[in-house]
């Protein structure tokens, strides 16, 4: 048994290769759900659904996310509406009232619809308005993505990290913005200050999750911060990592990172922005998976070889040297 902990596109490339070494009916994927927003009174939840999508066979594999070939006609016409009533365009952050009125699941997160910042696409916004809608007959959030990895053919068992709402919140130069206005909206563009996981304190992990952790646990190369740090966050989540084997992956070369703000994030957390930042940031790691043109030295054991994933064979390669790096430290 095998349990990832998912968040962004870097653990879902390295799942691509995990039937190799990792039967599908004994893997469990932890999805990040810190990014989650509700945008136009509809909960998305981007991790969730790459892995969704990616199980079905329909992610968009350009992007890694959304669904492949999928149109857009809605998302054009709210910003057709849009401009031709002259609102702003851009995120539109609800007012503080707003963002703990009504859907609890949705608390700190919330966006208006209109011209709505983030592409959505018609395909992809139906599992929206089918999760929302599920949510408000009163299914959990845990039971609604259960029900939707059935329905897309998943033979993974896939795990929310919590049923309670947690806000990845960065503080910027130009004040508190959700991650999802922070890197899609802005391109990461504001310094960082600071980043908060809103919510985190009270949450608790979903149900199977701390069951999951006590098998062994593999983090792919996601972002440290936003992708890995609000299961974190949650409790109970850590301390179940140091009490079971945990095999991460570099998503570094030494100082480069593959993708995305991890650098400037992992400072802003008191971490270095590079391979040796890791020690840091997973301080229960047992085994780290590093390039194999990586010179940083760790305390815990190495398994090198060449990390960058992109396609299945790339996969298929780094999850060996996870297999061999599980071996080392059980």
């Amino acid at each position: 048994m095998v349990t990832f902990l998912s968040g962004g596109t870097g653990t879902p490339k390295l799942l691509d290769g995990a039937a190799i070494s990792f039967s599908p009916d004994e893997t469990t994927v932890i999805a990040n759900t810190g990014d989650d927003v509700e945008l136009g009174g509809l909960l998305i939840s981007p991790d969730v659904d790459t892995l969704i999508f990616q199980g079905g066979g329909v992610l968009d594999r350009e992007r890694w996310w959304g669904v492949k070939g999928d149109t857009t006609r809605t998302n054009t016409a709210l910003h057709d509406i849009g401009e031709a009533m002259g609102l702003d365009e851009g995120p539109t952050f609800l007012p503080e009232e707003k963002q703990t009125e009504g859907r609890d699941i949705a608390e700190w997160r919330r966006f208006s619809g209109a011209r709505e910042f983030m592409e959505i696409g018609d395909r992809d916004r139906a599992v929206h308005i089918t999760r929302t809608s599920l949510l408000d007959q009163g299914h959990t959030l845990s039971e609604v993505t259960d029900e939707l990895a059935k329905g897309f053919g998943l033979t993974i068992d896939l795990l929310p990290m919590s049923d309670d709402p947690v806000a990845s919140l960065i503080h910027t130069d130009e004040g508190v913005m959700h991650f999802q206005e922070f890197w899609v909206a802005r391109g990461a563009e504001p310094s960082v200050e600071s980043v908060e996981f809103r919510g985190s304190s009270s949450a608790e992990p979903a149900p199977g999750v701390l069951d999951a952790l006590a098998e062994d646990v593999v983090i792919g190369p996601s972002n440290p911060v936003t992708s890995i740090g609000p299961m974190l966050a949650v409790p109970g989540i850590a301390d179940a990592l140091w009490e079971t084997n945990v095999v991460a992956v570099s998503p570094f070369v030494e100082g480069e990172a593959f993708s995305g703000p991890v650098a400037q994030l992992m400072e802003a957390v008191g971490a270095e922005p590079n391979s040796a930042g890791l020690e840091t940031a997973y301080p229960f790691a047992d085994a780290l998976i590093v390039d194999e043109d990586d010179d940083t030295e760790f305390d815990v054991p190495v398994v090198k070889t060449d990390i960058e994933i992109d396609d299945r064979e790339d996969a298929a390669r780094v999850t060996k040297a996870v297999e061999a790096a599980l071996e080392e430290v059980r």
